[in-house]
């Protein structure tokens, strides 16, 4: 089932030179590895040893002794944790090169909207999606100002991360008191975000151009749908209304290859929870049975040399 869906994605397009900016040992590096033998060749680099040099009419970005922009496209599979020197340095680097023609997926503003969760939550808002109402600060009264008006019932997230880490729920004013202390005093942003009543069930959306795959997510034993948590997977039928949602979230961090999470709360609104610049699907693809890293690799090969909008 898995080998015919791969041919029949394929598109009439030449042999494409892809960087992969990827763990060594991922498994979405070996996928699209797999995925594109003997059509296309991929070479995984990683972002730690991102360099670039910017001389009289001549810029480079490397990785390694690597330069990316020998590359038709650059194929962004991983945001690894660093400083703040280093992730500003790390974008700045591919906007360049995106800058000089290099296609890169997905772009550098795209990421930086959709790995900060206030400027995508404000986005997806702004986009006519209904969002949680959330607040975000910086101090501990302010927080506990926060976790009552939001009706004493919160879910407090890292203003950065995915797959469910570091977010918890309060529901006790002394937890959330220490719980905001303890973030305070790290230095941290404070995300909180009301509670949305659900039946611990969500949608994951994966936009790809103009294709948009989905999965169902329940957990049994947990309100986090993560697969990651322990949450199951099984099949979604994506109406029209979940495409379009998906494109619009998707469109408003500036995204062509997004996950797009979305919340069904008991009383059926549909919640825009979070967009990602750098979606995964080894879940999905089992889910759908269809070529998903095959699917991505026509995709990127449908964009080279043309601008992706802003």
């Amino acid at each position: 089932m898995v080998a015919q869906t791969f041919l029949s994605v394929r598109g009439s397009y030449e042999l494409m030179r892809i960087a992969l900016l990827a763990s060594p040992d991922s498994w979405y590096a070996r996928d699209l590895a797999r995925a594109a033998a003997g059509q296309h060749e991929v070479t995984t680099v990683g972002f730690h040893n991102l360099a670039s040099s910017v001389q009289t009419g001549q810029l480079q970005v490397a990785s390694g002794e690597v330069p990316l922009d020998a590359f038709d496209c650059v194929l962004v599979r991983t945001m690894p944790p660093g400083s703040l020197e280093q992730v500003v340095f790390r974008m700045d680097a591919l906007g360049r090169l995106e800058a000089a023609g290099t296609t890169v997926i997905n772009p550098a503003r795209a990421i930086e909207a959709a790995v900060d969760k206030y400027l995508a939550t404000a986005k997806l808002e702004a986009a006519g999606l209904a969002v949680p109402k959330t607040i975000v600060c910086q101090s501990v009264d302010q927080a506990m100002e926060a976790f009552a008006a939001l009706g004493e019932d919160v879910v407090v997230k890292p203003l950065f991360g995915s797959e469910g880490r570091g977010i918890a729920r309060l529901c006790d004013d002394a937890l959330a008191l220490r719980a905001f202390k303890m973030l305070s005093g790290l230095g941290a942003v404070i995300y909180v975000q009301e509670f949305i009543e659900h039946r611990n069930c969500d949608y994951r959306l994966l936009v790809i151009g103009e294709r948009v795959l989905g999965m169902n997510r329940c957990n049994d034993n947990d309100w986090r749908t993560n697969i990651s948590r322990g949450a199951r997977a099984g099949p979604l039928e994506v109406t029209a209304e979940l495409a379009e949602l998906a494109h619009r979230a998707a469109a408003c961090v500036g995204a062509t290859l997004a996950g797009v999470d979305l919340l069904p709360a008991r009383d059926g609104t549909l919640y825009a929870i979070e967009v990602n610049a750098v979606p995964g699907w080894k879940a999905l693809s089992r889910v759908v049975e269809q070529d998903v890293a095959a699917m991505v690799l026509d995709f990127a090969s449908g964009v080279i040399h043309r601008p992706i909008p802003a």
